[in-house]
């Protein structure tokens, strides 16, 4: 009996030894772990999303606060194209000598639409003959236009207190630089033409800086 006894107990070991696992516990650690790779691939993922987030904010703030800061010590365009183009009045009416020179007297400078739309003066000279250059209005301290002052003979800018001498040249800052220069002529129907000015500049013998 006890023989007997003894090979029941050995087979049922072995039996035990190779019963099959259950299913259940085996198959629940991969969803498990699948889960938890799912949910690191996510928070990584929200995280770079919120680092670029936060650096195109900082960059856009930054370039806001810095563009304006560096466009202040850049003096302003002075317009032009490679071609001369028609002067034009404030209406947008093509400017003609001969009609201009009537209705405008010897030593006048009156503005007019010049290259890319910036306002210029015509010169009238003093034996009524058109000056062969035009001068750009705009201030090269800040942008403002500057006004013509006949009664002081010089140009006068009304927002910090720059003024030009009757050919541009800075008589007073803050205005670092000369009015900018355009030829300024007539074509073969008599209207008057500005062109660009790419020569040196007669008033300081240096290149002209609008180039």
């Amino acid at each position: 009996m006890k023989f007997v006894a003894a090979i029941l107990a050995l087979y049922a070991a072995t039996a035990s030894a190779f019963a099959p696992v259950a299913m259940n516990a085996r198959s629940a650690v991969a969803p498990a772990s699948m889960a938890a790779t799912e949910e690191l691939y996510i928070d990584e993922e929200r995280r770079l999303i919120m680092n670029l987030i936060v650096v195109g904010s900082a960059a856009v703030t930054i370039g806001a606060m810095g563009i304006p800061y560096i466009a202040f010590f850049v003096p302003p365009g002075s317009g032009g194209g490679s071609g001369g183009i028609t002067a034009k009045d404030a209406l947008g009416n093509d400017l003609f000598l001969s009609s201009y020179l009537e209705s405008h007297p010897a030593k006048d400078r009156s503005l007019a639409q010049g290259l890319a739309g910036d306002a210029t003066y015509l010169i009238i000279k003093e034996d009524k003959s058109l000056e062969s250059f035009g001068l750009n209005a705009v201030c090269t301290h800040l942008g403002c236009v500057v006004p013509w002052s006949a009664a002081q003979n010089k140009f006068m800018c009304p927002c910090h207190g720059s003024q030009y001498s009757p050919d541009g040249a800075v008589v007073r800052g803050p205005a670092p630089l000369p009015l900018a220069l355009a030829h300024c002529d007539t074509d073969d129907t008599g209207a008057i033409i500005f062109s660009p000015w790419s020569e040196v500049d007669f008033r300081t013998g240096e290149k002209a800086w609008w180039n």
